[in-house]
This record gives C-alpha cells, structure tokens and sequence, in this order.
C-alpha cells in the first residue's frame, strides 16, 4: 500500500524485477505509490474502491465486477447518465463532479485515463497516501482470476471481433465477462459480468495500456502505424504488439493473422503456442467464399478439415477476416463448431460499425466508426457491394496528430466515394499545435466540400440525398450526430 512518509525528497527510483517483469516505483514528494501488481491485495470483499471516472465505457463494467467480488464501490464523473444511473441502482455512491471529500473511507483510487494528477481526486488520493492505480492495472489484475482471459488486439477489427467472440461465447453458454469498447445489442451494453471461467476484452495498445493485461489468449488481427502522438513511429508499434504476445504463458496461445506482414513480421521467433488465419492460408482459414447482395457465406477451415459453415449478416472481407480471427479464438478455447456458426450467424454489428441509423428521402443513412486510412479503405470497399446507386462520405478526421502522420494516406481513400463531405478535425485529446484543418485535406480531393460544422454538414447532406444513394458518416468523434439529425427532419 502506499505510505506517507516522515521525510521529504523530490525522486528516488526502486528498479526490482518480478515474474520476469520490471516495475518501478517513484517516491515523490513523501508519497510512495505501489507498483502495479500489489493491485491485487485489496481486491478482496469488503475493501472499498472509489473509481474516477466511473460512467466511461471501461470503466463502468469495471465498477460491476469488483462489486460482484464484494468490494464496495463508489465513484464519480462529470455528467449524470444512464450508465450512472445503472451503477447507482446496484447500489453504489457516485457523485457527480471530482471532489477530494468524494474519497472518503476509499482504500484505493483506480482512475480512468482522462483523470490527470491535477484531478482534484487524484491530487486527494496522493494527499492522502490513498494507492492510485490504472485502469488497465485493475482489469490485468481482474483477468488473473480467471482460466480463460481472451485479448483482442489489433490496429483495426477489435470491437467487431470481441463482439463476434461474445456471441459465440454465449452460444457455447460460457457465461462469459466481457468488456467491449462499443455497444454490442446482444448485451444491450458495452460489458457483461458472468459467472463463468472466461473472460473477453477488447485491448488496446495506445499508451501501452494492454501491457497491464495477463492474457491466456492474445489475438492480434493486425498492425499498421497508428496513435503516432504516443508512439514513434511503426516500428514502436510492432514493440508493443510484440511485449504483449509475450505476456502470453508458456502454455497460452498466440492467435495472428498471416494475411498481415506486420503481425507475421513482429512475431518472427515468437516460440509460445501460435494458432494463425487468413482469407486462403493460415491454420484457420476461409473456404467456399460466396457473395450475396454484399454478405458471405463461407466455410470455415481448421488444419485443413471443415470445421464450421457461417453466413455473416455484415458486409465486407474485412468481416470475413474478423470472423476467422473469432473463429479461431473459439477453437482455441475449445468451443464447438455450433456455437461458432450460431453466433457468427446471429452477429449483427457493434454500436458505430456500420449501424444503420434510418433513411432520408429514399438515401439509407448509416453509421461507422473508422478513423484510420486503413479502415476506411475496407469500409467503402465493403458497401461498394452493396448495390447503391452513389456512396456520399461524410468524414470527420480524429485527431491532429494522425491527420497529419497520415495525411496522404486519407487524400488516397477519400477519393474513393462518389461525393466526399468533410468534417473539421475532432480533437479529443489534443490542441491543434500542428496548424492544420480538414480544409487541407479537401484541397487535395477533387469534388469534396468542407464544413466548419456539423449543422451545416446535416444541410448538405438534405440537399445532395436521393433514393438509392448510401450516406455515410465516418469518424471516432461526433460526426454520428450529423447522421442522426438527417434521419430526423421532416422536410
């Protein structure tokens, strides 16, 4: 736990080694934080853990789990929401606003990633020699518990792909956990808390942060540069990717995609267990590819025997790869072939990837998450398929850092569509220290309009939609509500 020490220095740094991982631990200004593994003393019923941050989308089936254990947890965020409401009914205290006073009887402080020292919590918990430990430092220490902890990992396809993996986990009744970093209908949620032996998680690599995670299963479905504001460039990425198959035991399983040179090549030596899939090659592969209006049907192949037969009801190959990669997850954990046709037959989407948000005067209006170069390229290339008569792209990029990296890479792709609208930058995280603006993007696309905001891009849409026509929005950040409000008027 952490101490409040007698004395006073600014840095001394505790370099040890355990497990074969090195932690440190910097003493600070009299305080003494505990390093990541000692998460694990205090979850034990009765100890009580206050989460900052607590409606996130991690973070509140974070909050059920550890309230399943028999800990006692409260929590705060900034807004009042369903997801709050949800957790209050359960029986937690959730305040709205960051208070240090909201810390009261706390025995340990886990935070999400936007809740910064200067956190009026965070700078209280240190105040008060209250231990604060990271997300992700709570779901490695949680997925220790269980026989089975399945990591879906990859610069593209985790949400849709821990999604496929949860319906056919419920269809083999393995009563999994689960935490998606979407909505997924079949749980009407983002998470679920199970009573089974496995657990599902969506593990993302930006900020290192599936490094925390104790995974039996690692899937990595691909690699590219990405999240360049953290790392340095591909080559950082694939040092990532690669400290997290080795968290995988001896006796764990590595499941990669051989279509990908990225993942083959950060894998090269890789000497743990690896079970690979591909569209034609790889151990779990694709057979009897069939189209129809846009969806297939295939067969699904396993060291050269049929395994499984599935009709996907979402377009594109990239789906069928997906699919594979769920496939060959299920087989791992020793699935049975009913449950892997029953629940990628039954799969339907996540929340934002390709949801269909309504229509508008005859044009179908959907919605997808894509934020990536590479990720729009299998996007249109999916709905290109589908039989519509135009394909209007309403994009909107997702942060400063990545336009910029990959600034050519979208002006090649966004070419693609038939009518091509852009949003301005969505900055999340970041200031535009950089000086760049979608206008720059669509200064190099011929025929594409920019709009500084959204309301105006909801107006063009109205003027340019036509039966038959699919309208698209696309980006990680607000551009959905553009889709929304057009599906809504009335004119």
């Amino acid at each position: 736990m952490e101490l409040a020490l007698p004395f006073s220095f600014v840095h001394i740094i505790i370099f040890f080694l355990e497990e074969t991982k090195y932690h440190f631990i910097f003493f600070k200004k009299g305080v003494l934080p505990v390093s990541d593994f000692n998460i694990q003393d205090y979850f034990v019923p009765g100890c009580h853990a206050h989460l900052v941050g607590i409606g996130g989308v991690s973070m509140a089936p974070l909050a059920e789990v550890l309230h399943g254990m028999g800990m006692v947890i409260t929590g705060s965020d900034m807004h009042e929401s369903a997801t709050v409401e949800h957790l209050r009914s359960l029986g937690m205290d959730i305040a709205i606003g960051h208070r240090a006073e909201n810390l009261k009887g706390a025995k340990l402080v886990i935070r999400t990633a936007a809740a910064h020292d200067d956190n009026p919590e965070i700078s209280g918990a240190h105040a008060r020699g209250i231990p604060v430990f990271e997300r992700a430092q709570a779901w490695g220490a949680i997925m220790r518990g269980y026989k089975n902890a399945l990591c879906i990992s990859g610069t593209h396809g985790k949400t849709t792909t821990t999604s496929m993996c949860t319906h056919i986990a419920m269809a083999a009744q393995a009563d999994p956990t689960v935490m998606i970093g979407g909505t997924l209908p079949l749980l009407g949620a983002g998470h679920r808390v199970g009573r089974g032996d496995t657990i599902i998680l969506e593990s993302c690599e930006y900020c290192n942060s599936f490094l925390s995670f104790f995974p039996t299963v690692a899937v990595i479905l691909d690699i590219e540069a990405d999240h360049l504001d953290f790392f340095k460039d591909l080559e950082d990425v694939e040092k990532s990717f690669r400290t997290f198959a080795d968290l995988v035991p001896e006796d764990g399983v590595i499941v990669a995609n051989r279509d990908d040179e990225n993942t083959m090549h950060t894998l090269e030596g890789e000497a743990r267990p690896m079970v690979t899939f591909g569209l034609e090659e790889g151990d779990v592969h694709a057979a009897n590819l069939t189209w129809s209006r846009g969806l297939p049907t295939f067969d699904v192949i396993w060291k050269g025997q049929p395994f499984a037969h599935v009709s996907l009801r979402v377009p594109g190959e990239h789906n069928v790869k997906n699919a594979l990669a769920a496939a060959a997850s299920a087989i791992v954990l020793g699935m049975p072939a009913k449950a892997v046709e029953e629940g990628l037959s039954a799969f339907r989407g996540a929340a934002r990837r390709f949801e269909h948000k309504g229509s508008y005067h005859g044009a179908e209006v959907y919605d997808d998450y894509a934020h990536h170069p590479g990720e729009l390229k299998a996007l249109l290339s999916a709905v290109s398929g589908l039989g519509y008569d135009r394909i209007i792209c309403a994009f909107q990029p997702h942060t400063y850092s990545r336009t910029k990296a990959l600034f050519d890479d979208f002006v090649q792709v966004l070419r693609e569509p038939d009518v091509t609208l852009l949003a301005e930058i969505f900055a999340a995280r970041e200031d535009n220290t950089i000086g760049i603006s979608s206008r720059d993007l669509a200064a190099q696309i011929p025929g594409s309009r920019y709009f500084a905001t959204l309301p105006e891009l909801t107006d063009a849409l109205a003027e340019l939609a036509q039966p038959g026509d699919l309208i698209l929005t696309v980006g990680a950040g607000d551009i959905y509500t553009a889709g929304e409000a057009l599906v809504q008027r009335q004119d």
